[in-house]
Order: C-alpha cells, then sequence, then structure tokens
C-alpha cells in the first residue's frame, strides 16, 4: 500500500470510526477549586502565553495531523486559516511523503495562510534510522517555512503495520545529532501513549527543545491500526492494545517530577478549556488537539473557527473563575484531587 493511500485510510478511520483510547487521561481526578469571588474582572484576564519565543494568544497547538494527499492539503490549509486567525501555534502531519513524492510537498504549504503563526514541520523519527538525513530533516523545514521541528515516536503503531519500520535500535543517538546539528527547535512527540519518565529524560539529554508526551486517553492509533488490518492476526494483535499506553496526567506528572524546566506540549485527549487549564496547572506549558480540530476542518472553516473560539473561551472563562488573571498565576494553582 502507497503512503498516500495510507494517509487517505487514516484521516478516514478517524473520522468514521471509533478510534477512542480505552483508557482515560486520568485528567477527571483533578479539580480547579472554584472562587465565588475572584476579585478580577473577566476582562482583565489575559491568556496568552510564549512558547520558544513566539506569544501566542492561549496556549494552544493544533497537532500534527495530515498531509500528503488532496483532502489532507485541503484540512491543513483550513487549520492553517484558523491558527493565524486565533494566534495559535501548529504542527503539520508527517513529511516524508513529500520527500519521497516531491509533487505532494504543495499540501503541506501553508505559509501563505498563515504568515505569523508558530508552525511545526513533522517527520517521523524511526525514519532517521531509514535514510532520513540531516539535509532532509532541514529540506522540509525550509520547505514550509517552519519555525521547528517535530520528530513523532510511534513504535506500537509501526509493529501493527504490515509494513511497519519497527528497528528502534540506536534512535536516541540520531535524535541527539539532529537537536545538535539543526539552528532551529526540535520537539519530540509521542503519538498518543504517553511518554515514559525515562524516555524522557532520553530525549532531554539528548538536547531536544520541548517535548510532547501525547498519553493515553485520545486517539488511540493501535485502534487505527486495527481498523486498517488486511487480515485477522493483524487485527486481533491490534485489538488487544486498546488500553495500552501511559494516561496523559501519569506521563506529565512524573515528568514535570524529574525536570522542572523542560517545555512540556500535553496532548492525548485534550477536548476543553477546563482540560487545557487543569494540564498547566499541572506542570505543562502548552495543550494540543487533533481530533477536534480534525472533525471540525473536515466539515467547514466555519465550523473549525468556532471550535477554536470555543475552546479559547472555555479557557478565559476557567481562569476567571478560578481567579486568575494570566497563565503565571494558572500554573500556581493547586488542584484538588478525587
Amino acid at each position: 500500500m502507497s503512503i498516500t493511500e495510507r494517509k487517505n485510510d487514516h484521516i478516514q478511520i478517524n473520522l468514521q470510526k471509533d478510534v477512542q483510547s480505552g483508557r482515560t487521561t486520568g485528567l477527571e481526578r483533578f479539580h480547579i477549586l472554584h472562587q465565588s469571588l475572584p476579585d478580577i474582572d473577566l476582562k482583565e484576564v489575559d491568556p496568552s502565553t510564549n512558547f520558544l519565543g513566539k506569544k501566542l494568544s492561549m496556549p494552544l497547538i493544533i497537532s500534527s495531523m495530515t498531509g500528503g494527499t488532496e483532502t489532507a492539503g485541503k484540512i491543513n490549509e483550513t487549520l492553517a486559516r484558523t491558527a493565524e486567525r486565533f494566534n495559535l501555534a501548529m504542527g503539520l502531519g508527517s513529511m516524508r511523503i513529500a520527500l519521497e513524492e516531491p509533487e505532494k510537498l504543495m499540501t503541506f504549504k501553508v505559509r501563505q495562510y498563515s504568515p505569523s503563526i508558530l508552525l511545526f514541520a513533522n517527520l517521523g523519527a524511526i525514519q532517521l534510522n531509514y535514510g532520513v538525513s540531516l539535509d532532509d530533516c532541514n529540506r522540509v523545514v525550509d520547505s514550509i517555512e517552519a519555525d521547528g521541528l517535530i520528530l513523532h515516536l510511534n513504535c506500537l503503531q509501526e509493529a501493527l503495520q504490515n509494513d511497519g519500520n519497527t528497528n528502534f535500535k540506536g534512535l536516541a543517538l540520531k535524535i541527539e545529532r539532529i537537536c545538535r546539528a539543526l539552528t532551529i527547535p526540535v520537539i519530540v512527540k509521542e503519538i498518543g501513549w504517553g511518554l515514559s519518565e525515562k524516555a524522557a529524560l532520553t530525549l532531554i539529554n539528548a538536547g531536544v527543545s520541548a517535548l510532547d508526551i501525547a498519553g493515553a486517553g485520545g486517539t488511540s492509533w493501535s485502534e487505527v491500526e486495527k481498523y486498517r488490518a488486511v487480515d485477522n492476526l493483524q487485527f486481533e494483535t491490534a485489538a488487544v492494545f486498546k488500553d495500552w499506553g501511559i494516561p496523559l496526567v501519569d506521563s506529565l506528572l512524573s515528568i514535570r517530577k524529574s525536570n522542572r524546566t523542560i517545555p512540556i506540549i500535553a496532548s492525548g485527549g485534550i477536548h476543553s478549556g477546563v482540560d487545557i487549564a487543569k494540564c498547566l496547572a499541572l506542570g505543562a506549558n502548552l495543550c494540543g488537539i487533533a481530533s477536534g480540530f480534525l472533525k471540525a476542518a473536515a466539515n467547514s472553516i466555519e465550523d473549525t473557527f468556532f471550535f477554536a473560539e470555543t475552546i479559547q473561551k472555555q479557557f478565559k472563562v476557567v481562569m476567571f473563575a478560578a481567579g486568575v488573571k494570566n497563565i503565571d498565576e494558572l500554573k500556581k494553582l493547586t488542584l484538588s484531587r478525587d
């Protein structure tokens, strides 16, 4: 099966099938204390933040999703226009296909729609073990005028694919070489099963600029691959991993306990402004949403604008009801726990 066919499969399965993880994020265990007398005006609440040197209207990135097909190109345009309008960060989907089929690069070229946003190119980290070079990394970044590069980790997904790339030996060293050689920020991102403390510390020592922990509780890519199965063996193997992974909260707390300074993007099951506020109070710097934006963008740009505006409004009201005026104050909140 070609990369293009696989990417189309991924889009359609995410839109049409129930691919929710069998685990929860853990955010349901934590609660922000309501302040009946917040002693602030809602108009004073400032949800903006700085991330990797760029100011955002709120701590939100439209997470890496797609590219490489006509449908994906239209989705990326809608997402980029949304990111520009609401001053959000954005990550593109894996650009490996653009290296192998240069004519597909146009589906990733969104700078014309989003000249001012914080934009990230994206490659599978595993491809560093299969021929992708430093020059290739620079090429994808330059080709879309990106501000940084995301290298995603997807070992379980690769193991479940019929034609997956599964040689992860020595990959940490190659990631380190990329981090040391590139002059732009490098983020390493899980795709939905959470970063362990051990993996995070290895990546921090490798010189990553930030981590996207993408914990369990959102989209399960083992479920996606289950629906792509070509035979019963592949189907039944993928099916047992529905509950796999480190919940978002567990990954976030363990990594933040070990390292107080590395910027962390919390993603994997983020659905609301309340979720975002909880993650920041628990130690995250930014949150990522994929599924909600994908479903909205597949419908219309109006739905996507509305989704972004809703998240933004929710987040601002949460801050107001918690009695905090800015992100620094939000991060100092102590959450109650069930």
